[in-house]
């Protein structure tokens, strides 16, 4: 019987149009703009200057803190400027422009297709170069990996859960990564195994990847400890709690984190980047990443480097439909709208999607009919209705004690809603507020 999360959930369409599309490398652009800030924490801060010469992999700006990550340079040529310009997000953020010419790399990398399986390095020193690597969380989150791999006083991990659900429609970002890097992935789990120090590890991929379970199911054979999950498919699986609850049967409590359980979560495109960071010195600096939608002409996965202009993702997928109304950063369900197609992609960036005119726009949205539709699909048991006319009243204090923080974003509520009510957006804005209240508490 295929394992699952109880509690909510629902079964959008799934539109894994790209899911056959083999992973392309994306060519170089002209200039790239690379943000300080591609991680949950504080900035990098740069270390090159306008006029400095750069090749792929050398550092540009140094993490500032513990929770906070490396970046490297994704192309080779001089920098053009430190500056400011808009991300994903809309906002104008920090960062480096560089022109490019070439693509030379740094010496050190070892550019070779050639599988290493095994290291002479500790868990201490993969943690290391995991961090001097700058990498995060490669399913949209961009925890930074060093972090998740130090636990807290008192808590010892026990098991390490690898993401391969992805459960968000359109996209197939990590699906194609682990049919054609399957190895690679299962050798960045034995040595994100080796950092933990834990003995076992699951990797949970939701039943409509039979091809990926098959495969992975086969390979793990020779990896000791490795077990390969099939899932049912329901969305939001690919949450950390979900997918333990669904792994493990254990319950991450309000509030905690997976550690609280014994478990740490990655995803398996962040176990790549582990590989590629331990077995080939080279930092994450490129990542996969789906452009799609239903009008797109040539739906596709491409390796693309990080900076590169969200336009030439979509030129090369065939350009943009005349018919398109909106286009996202990630996928439907949980991605964002993105005001320009000039922002760049970075660590987080796991897919593009290109929305038809007729399905963008939002219809106008009615009353509440207490239907509590919204109620039953919330896989963290909470109240959406209630939670949106807190933070659309802005009764904070409510909120919080209404468990607003241990919302995950998931957006069943929205999508489940007969009345179209914008209920993620007003819980959105409530728990930013009461998240500023609670960091201004611990001060």
């Amino acid at each position: 019987m295929l394992k699952t999360f109880k509690t909510g959930g629902v079964h959008p369409p799934e539109n894994k149009i790209s899911a056959n599309a083999k992973i392309e490398q994306l060519p170089l652009p002209k200039t790239v703009f690379i943000p300080v800030a591609q991680h949950i924490g504080a900035p990098a801060t740069p270390v090159v200057n306008k006029g400095d010469a750069v090749k792929v992999g050398q550092l540009i700006a140094k993490s500032s803190s513990f929770v906070s990550t490396n970046i490297h340079a994704p192309v080779s040529g001089k920098v053009k400027k430190v500056d400011v310009a808009p991300d994903s997000t809309g906002y104008t953020k920090q960062g480096i422009f560089i022109d490019v010419e070439g693509d030379e790399w740094m010496e050190e990398i070892d550019r070779s297709e050639i599988l290493v399986k095994t290291t002479g390095l500790d868990g201490k020193a993969i943690i290391q170069k995991i961090q001097d690597a700058g990498i995060v969380g490669l399913g949209g989150a961009t925890f930074p990996t060093h972090v998740k791999l130090v636990p807290p006083m008192g808590m010892t991990a026990k098991i390490l859960l690898i993401n391969g659900v992805e459960c968000e429609p359109y996209l197939t970002s990590d699906h194609r990564l682990m049919l054609e890097k399957p190895d690679e992935i299962l050798v960045g789990t034995q040595l994100l195994m080796k950092a933990m120090n834990v003995e076992k590890a699951a990797i949970g991929i939701e039943n409509n990847k039979p091809d990926a379970i098959q495969l992975l199911t086969g390979k793990a054979k020779d990896y000791k400890g490795i077990e390969i999950v099939a899932l049912k498919v329901k969305y939001p699986q690919g949450g950390e709690k979900q997918l333990i609850k669904a792994v493990t049967g254990r319950e991450v409590p309000s509030g905690g984190l997976p550690i609280a359980v014994g478990a740490v979560v990655s995803n398996v495109g962040t176990a790549f980047a582990v590989y590629e960071a331990i077995a080939k010195n080279k930092p994450l600096f490129e990542r996969v990443v789906t452009v799609t939608g239903k009008g797109v002409k040539r739906p596709s996965n491409f390796k693309v480097r990080i900076g590169t202009p969200t336009s030439e993702l979509i030129e090369a997928a065939g350009g943009l439909p005349e018919n398109t109304g909106k286009i996202i950063s990630g996928g439907p369900m949980m991605g964002k709208a993105l005001a320009s197609v000039d922002v760049p992609v970075t660590k987080g960036t796991s897919g593009i999607l290109l929305i038809e005119e007729k399905i963008a726009n939002r219809p106008e949205y009615l009353d509440c009919i207490r239907c509590s539709r919204c109620v039953s699909v919330c896989p963290m048991g909470l109240e959406p209705y209630l939670l949106m006319t807190l933070g659309e009243k802005q009764i904070f204090d409510r909120a919080e004690q209404e468990r607003v923080m241990d919302c995950i974003e998931c957006g069943s509520c929205s999508y489940t809603c007969p009345s179209n009510r914008p209920l993620l957006d007003y819980i959105r804005f409530g728990k930013a507020k009461v998240g500023a209240i609670i960091r201004l508490r611990k001060k």
